[in-house]
């Protein structure tokens, strides 16, 4: 494997920004010191100028493969992550089929070996019906991210909504819970009243059908069962200014036994941007009024919400086209979330030693990842080299996405990704890509 030595960056770490050199060796990061000498057989990049972050973590992803992958494959989205600083993601079961087995479980994880250009990991789904299937995935703990619960609208029979079912996995999963917190009551009933105005509804009701009561009811019965069992419980894409209350700071986060995320859709647009973007921003939890917007800012600031994330969940222009009660709910935006965290760093919004801590450090505690997340001596080298003066826009020819389009098209970042190392590889660099190294299966302390 070749060596690669990193020449005068400023390295954020840990809550730091320091000058230094890195040496790249075997996969790994082998030393940090404010002066390294030219390594025999070793590439050097000069990175003065430039910060070198550990690799994004992203924790919730929708990479569509097996069964839909007219929308996106493992191959393509995780080219799309590698572009734009990822280097490590966990992806949902709700694929066709759904992930409600351990042979499904690792035909994705076979996939992941043979394509993706990211490290990987998978959830484990769960349905009403498939309790046994979920408990052996303890016997993985340390090879397995955790395992998703839907406890709002999904398809093909991932909505777990049987209390007996949700006791049942609450009391007998040893790995973390992630949970998609809707109230499906509450949404249907919300559906219904909108339908009887008799008027064509659009991508603007949508935030008044998924509404915050639907998300808070369901986010607070979670932690209410993740309280009774002492369950590990993370819950998804925080929406509401009222969940915020169930979330506290006091804590360090390897202490946490709940835990939150926030993904980066909900920390940049709001329901007025329905008007312009109407379907492309339709999702679930749905992007809500400007409050939450402001009240999810400073609960990330505070520490009540842990992670950034993205919920990167791709359909193509078509389904996007529909009206609103048949336009598919998601968004593509794994590529470029780093970019989109860079340019409120640039807007004094957050500090970019905060935005590493909430991307990288926090996801690598918070699941336990082993030996990730960090940029730290004898830890695997996964790196991103940032440009923070060099403007990107984002366009149909360097969107890596198949679905081909993104709600944040003709924006320009004040920032650019420039290299991209996963496991020491250089897979995305000014040469472009290169695609001869997969990345890894993630493992876990557990």
């Amino acid at each position: 494997m070749q060596k690669y030595l990193i020449k005068n960056a400023q390295i954020v770490n840990e809550g730091t920004i320091r000058t230094a050199d890195v040496l790249l060796s075997r996969g790994r990061i082998e030393k940090i010191n404010s002066q390294i000498s030219a390594t025999n057989g070793a590439i050097e990049i000069n990175a003065e100028g430039k910060h070198l972050l550990p690799g994004v973590i992203d924790d919730q992803v929708h990479f569509r493969e097996p069964g839909l992958t007219h929308k996106a494959t493992i191959y393509t989205e995780s080219k799309a992550a590698v572009a734009g600083g990822v280097t490590s993601f966990m992806e949902m079961p709700n694929t066709q089929p759904p992930v409600f087995t351990q042979e499904l479980l690792e035909d994705k994880y076979a996939i992941g070996a043979a394509s993706s250009l990211a490290n990987y990991s998978f959830f484990m789904g769960t349905s009403n019906e498939n309790l046994d299937e979920v408990l052996r995935t303890n016997e993985k703990k340390d090879r397995v991210c955790g395992v998703k619960i839907f406890m709002g609208s999904s398809t093909g029979g991932l909505l777990v909504d049987n209390p007996l079912s949700l006791e049942h996995i609450f009391e007998g999963t040893e790995l973390l819970i992630a949970t998609h917190c809707e109230d499906e009551r509450i949404i249907r009933k919300n559906l219904e009243a909108a339908k009887a105005s008799g008027r064509p509804l659009t991508a603007a009701d949508h935030p008044i059908i998924r509404n915050e009561e639907a998300c808070f009811e369901s986010s607070f019965y979670a932690i209410q069962l993740a309280k009774k069992f002492n369950t590990r419980l993370h819950i998804l894409h925080i929406s509401t200014e009222k969940e915020l209350t169930l979330f506290g700071n006091m804590l360090p986060l390897k202490e946490k036994r709940i835990t939150s995320e926030v993904c980066v859709h909900h920390l940049h647009f709001t329901s007025d941007d329905y008007a312009q973007l109407g379907n492309q921003i339709k999702c679930n939890p749905a992007i809500k009024a400007p409050n939450n917007r402001t009240a999810l800012w400073k609960a990330l600031l505070d520490d009540r919400l842990d992670i950034i994330a993205t919920d990167h969940a791709p359909h193509t222009w078509a389904e996007k086209q529909e009206d609103y009660l048949h336009a598919h709910a998601g968004l593509p935006l794994v590529q470029h979330s780093l970019p989109l965290m860079l340019h409120y760093v640039k807007e004094g919004a957050i500090r970019l030693e905060k935005v590493v801590e909430k991307m990288s450090h926090a996801p690598a505690d918070c699941f336990q990842i082993r030996q990730r997340g960090y940029i730290r001596e004898g830890y695997y080298a996964d790196l991103v080299l940032v440009d923070l003066n060099k403007p990107t826009t984002v366009s149909k020819e360097n969107i890596y996405y198949k679905c081909g389009w993104s709600p944040l098209e003709g924006t320009t970042f004040p920032s650019s990704v420039t290299h991209t190392f996963v496991n020491g590889h250089l897979v995305y660099g000014k040469e472009g890509f290169d695609e001869s190294q997969n990345g890894m299966r993630l493992e876990f302390d557990r």
